[in-house]
């Protein structure tokens, strides 16, 4: 992968690196020179977030969470009752 260095010092991270990493906009780098080379590292690591899966089960994509939510019968019962 290669960039360019634009005329105000800035740099574009390839899309590839920045959806391995799971990078977002805002995220923070510490940047390190190491001889002739520059090193940026995700400060913070990469947030969880729901992933896209195909179930088993159906064979349909679905999404996945990374910590499941437990749903009761009374939470059921509580969303509905907004419903018209």
């Amino acid at each position: 992968m290669t960039t360019t260095l634009s005329t105000k010092g800035q740099v574009v991270l390839p899309k590839q690196a920045r959806t391995r990493l799971r990078l977002r906009p805002g995220a923070t780098l510490l940047c390190k020179v190491e001889g002739d080379s520059i090193v940026l590292t995700p400060k913070t690591p990469p947030a969880d977030s729901p992933r896209s899966v195909v179930d088993p089960k159906s064979g349909l994509r679905i999404t996945q969470s990374p910590t499941p939510a437990q749903i009761t019968s009374d939470d059921v019962r509580a969303a509905l009752l907004d419903f018209p």
